[in-house]
């Protein structure tokens, strides 16, 4: 699981980085040209961020919790499960 979200962060870096756009992608179309990943995490409008930290936050809690897995049928990955 880590491993596929490292690779999905070094290509959205990768694509920032290089400002390679998609003309369908209306989102990707409306930020600024011309800036380093860096400098467009810095102009995202706050509750864009926390908007994209607290959906992985839930995803993380909801993935890695007991009770959850349990009812599911399975184990934490920490004591034994996949």
């Amino acid at each position: 699981k880590h491993g596929r979200v490292a690779v999905d962060g070094f290509v959205g870096y990768i694509v920032h980085a290089n400002d390679i756009r998609f003309p369908w992608d209306k989102v990707a179309m409306a930020a600024p040209k011309g800036l380093s990943p860096q400098e467009l995490w810095d102009v995202t409008p706050e509750a864009a961020k926390w908007q994209i930290i607290l959906t992985i936050a839930f995803l993380e809690f909801w993935r890695e919790n007991s009770y959850i897995l349990s009812k599911e049928g399975e184990q934490h990955y920490m004591r034994g499960g996949k």
